[in-house]
C-alpha cells in the first residue's frame, strides 16, 4: 500500500466493491440500487431541501416583524432629525447661555470682561476691549448661540480701536 490516499488504497477499496457486487444475485443489486437511491434522497432532503424549507418559512413569519421594526426606525430618525432642526433654532437661556458666553470670551483670548445675569438676558462688561475683535465675537454668539445685542455703550478710548463696552445680549427672537 503506496499510502492512506494512495492510488492503491482506493484500487484495493473499489477492488473489494467489485468483488462484494459481483457476489450478489440480480434481486440484492436491485434493492441495493433502490436503498441506495432512497438514502440518496434521504441524505439530500436532509442536507440541502429540509433546512432552506425551514428557513424559509422562519424569515417569512419573521418579515412583518422586521417590517414593523424598519417603520419604526424610520419613523425615530425623521422624529430625530425634527427635533435637531428645531433645537438649532432654540437660543440658550439662563445659565447655560451665561456658561456659553464665558467659554467662549475665555475662549478668544477676553479676559478683562465680566458677565452678569439679567433674567434671560446677560450684561457684558469690558474694559480697553480691542473693539474689532468683540464685534468679530458677537457675530460669532449670534451664528453659534442665537443672541443679539439688545442695548450697547461704547466709549472709544485714546488708542485707536480699544473701547469700554456694557452691552446687554438677549435670545435673539425667531421671525
Amino acid at each position: 500500500m503506496k499510502g492512506v490516499f494512495g492510488a492503491t488504497a482506493f484500487g484495493a477499496v473499489g477492488t473489494a466493491l467489485g468483488e462484494f457486487w459481483n457476489a450478489r444475485e440480480a434481486r440484492e443489486k436491485r434493492l441495493l440500487t433502490i436503498g441506495g437511491a432512497v438514502l440518496a434522497l434521504v441524505i439530500v432532503y436532509s442536507l440541502f431541501w429540509e433546512p432552506a424549507f425551514e428557513g424559509r418559512q422562519s424569515l417569512r413569519e419573521e418579515l412583518p416583524q422586521q417590517r414593523a421594526q424598519l417603520a419604526q426606525m424610520q419613523a425615530e430618525a425623521r422624529q430625530a432629525r425634527e427635533l435637531t432642526s428645531a433645537a438649532a433654532g432654540v437660543a440658550p437661556t439662563g445659565d447655560t447661555l451665561r456658561q456659553a458666553l464665558v467659554d467662549s470670551l475665555a475662549a478668544h483670548g477676553f479676559a478683562n470682561i465680566e458677565v452678569t445675569a439679567l433674567g434671560n438676558s446677560m450684561q457684558i462688561r469690558g474694559k480697553n476691549i480691542a473693539f474689532a475683535d468683540w464685534i468679530g465675537w458677537v457675530d460669532d454668539m449670534r451664528k453659534q448661540n442665537k443672541v443679539q445685542i439688545s442695548e450697547a455703550n461704547v466709549k472709544a478710548l485714546d488708542k485707536d480701536g480699544q473701547v469700554d463696552l456694557d452691552a446687554t445680549l438677549a435670545p435673539a427672537v425667531a421671525h
